[in-house]
């Protein structure tokens, strides 16, 4: 297959993705402390543009997204980049970034949710009992034992990360219904161009003109968001999806959220106690089950 590397180099990159993504929660809690949401999300994705943008130049892969790919250019970029970058960041100065990510990635149970009531995709039992697990460890993490409902900003904090993930799977959803014409990667530039072009716009009106004390760390911290959580490792996936099977990147990337708790326990000092050890675990499971069933569903249909 065109494009591909080794298994080994495909296994090495994929550590890298999860690494990338996994420590960009506690990364960009960090910078909330400092930047406004709206502008941390805009700066992470004019960073990530300008990456990208001469990756593609000197890789000779720039192409302009044809009228069949702009619905999807519009639709990762406002509902993933715009939208969910936004609510996440702005959620993650309300509550502890390892609750958030567990929270953030809730999202596949949504997904297995909407895509049989939007796109007609049959439900298996397998599915159903990765949405049960899924929806069980949300509601332990937002137990009244867990989560001090008498805090309206850990209320606020818990309630736009679960929004975020809404917006994520509308997004996902989407992709999964889009007929491609140019790559995933290649369009990805264009994505970020759009969302940093409505996020910059979004952050001038509502949080005013960038006016922020910089420093060496924030900056390093901002690079770290932009090439790291943003350019390498959305180029890393798409080198990944072309040389590892699906199933193996899917199950793969369950580890996300276990590499943010963790990091986030080590970089920000976060308690870890078993309400969350607990949902951590069911939303996990849930998903591995969901993305089990739904593999064996694709299979099915590639023999009828």
């Amino acid at each position: 297959m065109r494009g591909t590397i080794s298994t080994g180099n495909a296994i090495a990159l994929f550590c890298v993705v999860v690494l990338a993504w996994g420590t960009n929660w506690p990364v960009t809690k960090l910078v909330v402390e400092v930047v406004p949401p709206l502008w941390t999300t805009a700066l992470r994705c004019w960073i990530a543009f300008t990456a990208l943008l001469v990756f593609l130049l000197l890789s000779s892969k720039l192409v302009v997204p044809r009228r069949g790919d702009l619905p999807v250019v519009l639709s990762v970029a406002l509902l993933h980049m715009v939208c969910f970058s936004t609510l996440v960041a702005t959620g993650l100065k309300f509550i502890p970034a390892s609750k958030a990510i567990v929270l953030g990635y809730t999202t596949p149970i949504w997904v297995a949710i909407g895509a049989p009531l939007l796109l007609g995709e049959r439900t298996s039992i397998g599915q159903i009992a990765g949405m049960a697990m899924g929806l069980l460890g949300l509601g332990l993490i937002l137990n009244p034992y867990a989560l001090d409902w008498a805090d309206s900003d850990v209320v606020l904090g818990c309630g736009l990360i679960v929004l975020a993930s809404l917006f994520w799977s509308a997004s996902i959803i989407y992709v999964r219904s889009h007929r491609w014409i140019a790559t995933p990667f290649q369009l990805l530039l264009w994505q970020v161009l759009v969302a940093a072009i409505v996020l910059t716009a979004t952050a001038t009106a509502v949080e005013g003109w960038l006016n922020i004390v910089w420093s060496r760390r924030l900056v390093v911290l901002l690079l770290y968001g932009g090439l790291v959580g943003t350019a390498l490792a959305y180029w890393a996936m798409s080198m990944v999806n072309k040389s590892l099977p699906a199933l193996t990147t899917s199950l793969g990337i369950m580890a996300t959220p276990l590499v943010g708790i963790a990091s986030a326990t080590i970089a920000l000092g976060e308690t870890v106690d078993l309400w969350l050890v607990a949902s951590a675990a069911l939303v996990i499971a849930g998903i591995a089950c969901s993305t089990l069933a739904d593999a064996r569903l694709q299979r099915r249909k590639e023999t009828n």
